[in-house]
């Protein structure tokens, strides 16, 4: 089965060529766009000379460019999603670009989308309230972040998509994506502000994925019978509190001045955030809303149950995930 992973040279999409090749899959056809850092692909092939994958220079960019990827392809991994920019940078690489693969997709292609935990419609449940696969969507995507918004919009493309042609989707969502050569500090944890790192997670479960883990559980789907109309949650099993994580962070890699915000106080805070966000007509930018800090900061449990019942177990504890996160943080200074 052909294989066609896009966003193939990213912390995720990285990882996951390593584990398609680890599990049996046979030269994959990796996306790269032209000029891009291919540093991480470079890295798979030293540890696995046994095992070729075809580096492809294209993009998303177009239907006929699209065409031209997936010609011959069986199976495609969409893991390519703009991170950061502009509204409109991150609408373009990740919206416009996943309409521009499903025009040019065969139906009978099968597709293992990666979303994420911000498609989840929370603020209005209660604290405590265990997020699984049938917690609601995000009814009001505008007000969350740009990232949460449009991978909100790219979940609903490929939905809709898969129901009008019958075309094989499985959706996973991870939560908190972590490991060596990806970011120090989840925002669930908190926030670094003019050197004042601002701890807003409290007792907080934070839902870590090692970045590993998350791509075992894209192969493990995708060689699944079971999977296929199927959507899963993909975080770790033995989780650790928000404040775990920062008392790890800061013995393992650096002393953060962190001064904690308790729930309430918070709370209060985005209320005063937004109202000034509307007196100053935008000069303050509205960083805390109430509904995002209910979204962010309200406590929540988590389930990778359904998960789990696939087959999918983390290889790599959170323990052990945690200590090569931060033995890379250090040693990056």
């Amino acid at each position: 089965m052909k294989a066609l992973v896009t966003g193939s040279n990213g912390f995720l999409g990285a990882a996951l060529v390593e584990r398609m090749l680890i599990h049996g899959y046979e030269n994959p056809r990796c996306l790269l766009r032209a000029g891009s850092d291919r540093s991480r692909l470079d890295a798979v092939a030293a540890r696995h000379p046994d095992k070729p994958f075809e580096v492809t220079i294209g993009s998303l960019a177009s239907e006929a460019s699209c065409a031209a990827l997936l010609d011959g392809i069986d199976i495609v991994f969409h893991v390519a999603a703009q991170m950061s920019g502009s509204a409109p940078d991150m609408f373009l690489g990740t919206v416009v670009a996943s309409n521009n693969l499903l025009k040019a997709l065969d139906p009978k292609t099968k597709v293992v989308l990666v979303s994420s935990f911000g498609v989840y419609g929370v603020a209005d449940l209660p604290r405590g309230a265990i997020i699984d696969e049938t917690t609601p969507l995000e009814p009001h995507p505008e007000r969350r972040d740009t990232y949460s918004h449009t991978k909100r919009r790219q979940e609903m493309l490929f939905t809709e998509y898969s129901e009008k042609h019958g075309t094989p989707l499985t959706i996973l969502r991870p939560g908190v994506i972590y490991g060596p050569g990806g970011g120090g500090m989840s925002g669930r944890v908190g926030l670094n502000l003019a050197g004042i790192f601002l701890y807003l997670g409290g007792d907080n479960l934070v839902p870590l994925s090692y970045v590993d883990n998350c791509a075992d559980a894209l192969v493990v789907a995708s060689q699944s019978d079971r999977s296929w109309g199927e959507v899963y949650n993909v975080h770790d099993t033995d989780l650790v509190t928000a404040r775990q994580y920062l008392a790890a962070y800061q013995r393992e890699v650096k002393k953060l001045r962190a001064v904690p915000v308790p729930f309430p106080l918070l709370m209060l805070g985005s209320h005063v955030v937004k109202r000034y966000h509307r007196y100053s007509k935008g000069q303050l930018p509205a960083i805390f809303t109430p509904y995002k800090t209910n979204t962010m900061w309200k406590s929540h449990r988590f389930s990778n149950a359904k998960l789990r019942d696939l087959g999918w177990k983390p290889n790599v504890s959170t323990e052990e995930g945690m200590r090569r996160a931060f033995a890379y943080l250090r040693a990056q200074g």
